[in-house]
Parts: C-alpha cells; structure tokens; sequence
C-alpha cells in the first residue's frame, strides 16, 4: 500500500498546479455550475455539496493511493483553469475501467480552448508516467475537442462502453517510461 502523501505542486510555464484544500471550494463550485463545464461530464451542474464531495474525494485519494488530481491556477493571477490528474473512480462502466486509474480534466468555461489542459496535462503524464504504467480516460463520444486531446497525449480508443445508460468512450495510454522500457 502506498505511504499517505499530499499532492506535489508542479508548474508549467502558464500554470501552478496544487493538491485541493478547503478554499478552493467556491471557485470550483462556480465552475461546476457552468453549462460550457458540465454539459459534456454528466450533463448535470453539480450542487456545492457534490463539489464539496469532489474536492474531499481529491485530497483522500492522495493519501490512500499517492496520486490523485490538482487544482491548475493561472500563475500571473490565480485564477483556476481547471481541475485535472488522476482518479479512483471505481465506476459501474461497462466493460471496468477498474483496474486502471482514469485521467481526467474539466476546464473553467472561459480557459477553454487556450491550451492549458495539453500544457497542463503534458506535464501531470511526465509525473505521472515515471509511477504508473497504464491509464484510462472515458469521453462522451460528442465531446470532439477531448477526443482530439486524447488523441495527442498518446491515449487509443479502446472501445465504446455504456455508463449511466449512454453511450461513452474508453481511451487507455500505456507510459512513455512503459514503451521505452520494452
């Protein structure tokens, strides 16, 4: 079993990225509500209970797995971009995603569409590929511009699976250190 640890802190050249705490609860509430944000994750805004919810789960799956997500700031200003990083979602997907961590990333409405999530996301998969051989991440087959990102990080489609009774698509990515090593 890993050993309790905190997210890192990594940086790009536009962003800070940071383990969640307790303050970042209203700035990710306010994205959460977003229609630009959550039409394509669940198509539901989140209440600030579920965001609360969220946030909890982030910090706990540090400490019981040693990688979780980070909360992305923009360095000049501090504004949040986004949540992004790795998760233990143990959905009910069809066919289980189980036995791989997923990656994930939702982005504030206004940072959509500047490059952070590739910016930000080149650098977690750098962090996290020196750890974790292999990983997973599920995209609403109408969500095109996470598809393209996948797409450009390394992730392959797997197959369409079925979760929450809709059609949703299984992308895996096997590590950089993982395909260098064979």
């Amino acid at each position: 079993m890993p050993q309790p640890t905190s997210a890192p802190t990594l940086t790009t050249t536009r962003l800070t990225l940071t383990g969640h705490v307790a303050t970042d609860l209203d700035d990710c509430a306010a994205m959460w509500s977003d229609p630009r944000v959550y039409t394509m994750i669940g198509g539901q805004p989140r209440s600030r209970e579920d965001v609360w919810i969220r946030l909890l789960r982030s910090i706990g799956q540090w400490t019981l797995f040693g990688y979780g997500s980070w909360i992305a700031r923009d360095t000049a200003t501090g504004h949040l971009i986004g949540e992004l990083g790795l998760i233990e979602a143990r959905r009910a997907i069809m066919p289980s995603i189980d036995a791989t961590p997923e990656v994930g990333w939702t982005l504030t409405g206004d940072s959509q569409g500047h490059g952070y999530a590739s910016e930000a996301l080149a650098t977690i998969l750098a962090w996290t590929d020196a750890r974790i051989p292999r990983t997973t991440c599920i995209i609403d087959p109408a969500n095109a511009p996470s598809i393209r990102l996948a797409d450009r990080l390394g992730y392959r489609l797997r197959t369409t699976g079925t979760y929450r009774n809709a059609p949703t698509l299984i992308f895996d990515r096997v590590a950089a250190v993982a395909i260098s090593a064979r």
